[in-house]
């Protein structure tokens, strides 16, 4: 026969069993809660915009076409170094190579080499550019003047020079010209300087 329960054990089991005895506490929801509600939440990567893309690309294309035009320009040639003689310098010789000086009202210098020069070539020229060499006794590399040489288009009441451009020179042609300079090394050995033909613009 199987035995009989008690009516106690019977309500005990019952209260065990069911789930409504598991409820929480107030202040164990309470609690809860609150922990959800602070709890640290991974940091959101906000998207970078499709503009900002766009400025970084181009700021990189720019980047790059500037250092192909740099790699492929040719390195200036500075002024102050000695340049050779233009091909047509043979046919523009220089001489009556004379030196003055004078001083403006400011007390400032300047220097001028007056001289002639010939076109013994067949070719009309428009441009010359020469270099002047003050050279000095001390052993150190001549000051190097590079400038366009003008012709003196009238001697009165002061000289006044124009551009060869504005007075070619045909073939045979010749003509006074004036260089004029504002700075002279101090250490100058006072003779007259060098004067190179390195350019000739012809036409």
């Amino acid at each position: 026969m199987s035995e009989l329960q008690s009516p106690g054990q019977s309500t005990q089991s019952d209260s065990t069993s069911d789930p409504r005895s598991k409820r929480e506490s107030p202040s164990q929801s309470s609690s809860q809660t609150s922990s959800e509600m602070f709890s640290s939440r991974p940091p959101e990567h906000a998207p970078i915009p499709v503009a900002a893309w766009g400025i970084a690309g181009l700021a990189v294309v720019v980047v790059v076409v500037v250092l192909l035009i740099v790699g492929h320009r040719k390195p200036a040639t500075a002024l102050n170094s000695i340049q050779p003689l233009a091909p047509y310098a043979s046919s523009l010789p220089l001489s009556q190579l004379a030196m003055s000086e004078s001083t403006s009202l400011s007390g400032g210098k300047s220097t001028f080499i007056d001289g002639h020069v010939q076109n013994a070539g067949d070719q009309t020229v428009t441009g010359i550019t020469v270099q002047v060499l003050f050279r000095n006794d001390e052993g150190m590399p001549p000051q190097v003047e590079t400038l366009p040489l003008s012709l003196i288009r009238t001697r009165e009441p002061y000289v006044d020079t124009e551009p060869v451009s504005a007075a070619p020179l045909k073939p045979r042609d010749g003509q006074d010209f004036r260089l004029i300079f504002e700075n002279i090394p101090a250490n100058w050995n006072m003779q007259m300087p060098e004067i190179h033909v390195i350019q000739v613009i012809k036409k």
